[in-house]
């Protein structure tokens, strides 16, 4: 089974995966990515509730290089 790394992309840089984690097929490889980016998304609001938040990422890469990108950008805007 392949073994995919989601580096985490904030305003503050990249964390990379250096563990990774194997997965059976690219529909799995993006739930993966989008499930954690959810996640990443929710700390990012809990630390800053009035926003804005920057654009933040998780990049997925297999042994060959890069295999897809899942993105979101967030803000809050007030009347």
């Amino acid at each position: 089974m392949p073994r995919y790394y989601f580096d985490m992309r904030d305003g503050d840089g990249v964390v990379p995966d250096d563990e990774g984690m194997e997965l059976p097929t690219l529909k799995a490889v993006q739930q993966e990515a989008a499930q954690s980016l959810a996640h990443m998304a929710r700390d990012a609001i809990g630390e800053h509730p009035n926003g804005p938040i920057g654009p933040m990422a998780i990049e997925v890469r297999d042994d060959a290089g890069p295999v897809l990108q899942v993105q979101l950008q967030f803000s809050i805007h007030r009347e």
